[in-house]
């Protein structure tokens, strides 16, 4: 075999590998993609408004008792501040909860029905996203305790900020409640 034939058989071999590698890296990635927590749970872009100035007016069937909040100037290193945020099933029929997620991950709801705490959620793609699936009779009021992170973006998170909660249902557009902060060191 001459020297010009095994230059070109070791070329041939090796673009055959590179061909075979990256095939496995494409695959690798997509099945990752694929499994990932937040990739059949995540939220459509349009149900969750990254400003509280894109929060819509409440749905008729629920109904917050305020949709805003304004923390005013807080202090990044006094800590976490929370608020609560009470609603109703105002329709005649039941309607059931099905998610609750934030708008950043420096935001955390709690869902509390009665005297029981159903669950607390984050940020779709920060981790599980469970579903909710609790129902609320016609009149029934619930709440979410909202904690908010001034500290969680470092010093890129100084200024004003807005984050949004939603909360999910079968009857219609979405529950969004929303609060504002002006964050200082």
């Amino acid at each position: 075999m001459s020297r010009g034939a095994t230059v070109a058989n070791k070329q041939s071999s090796n673009a055959g590998l590179i061909v075979g590698v990256v095939l496995i890296i494409v695959a690798v990635v997509i099945a990752i993609i694929a499994a990932s927590p937040g990739s059949k749970t995540a939220a459509p872009a349009t149900t969750a408004p990254a400003t509280a100035a894109a929060v819509a007016s409440a749905p008729a069937a629920l109904r917050a008792r305020e949709a805003r909040f304004d923390f005013g100037q807080i202090s990044m290193a006094a800590g976490n501040v929370s608020h609560r945020y009470w609603f109703r099933n105002e329709s005649a029929a039941p309607v059931l909860l099905q998610r609750v997620y934030t708008s950043c991950m420096c935001t955390k709801a709690t869902l509390v029905k009665g005297m029981r705490v159903i669950g607390s959620y984050g940020m779709p793609g920060h981790g599980p996203l469970p579903a909710v699936n609790e129902t609320l009779a016609p009149n029934e009021t619930a709440y979410v305790d909202v904690v908010f992170d001034p500290a969680a973006h470092g010093p890129a998170g100084l200024g004003h900020t807005e984050r949004v909660v939603t909360i999910e249902s079968n009857a219609g557009a979405p529950l969004q409640v929303a609060f504002t902060a002006n964050v200082r060191p």
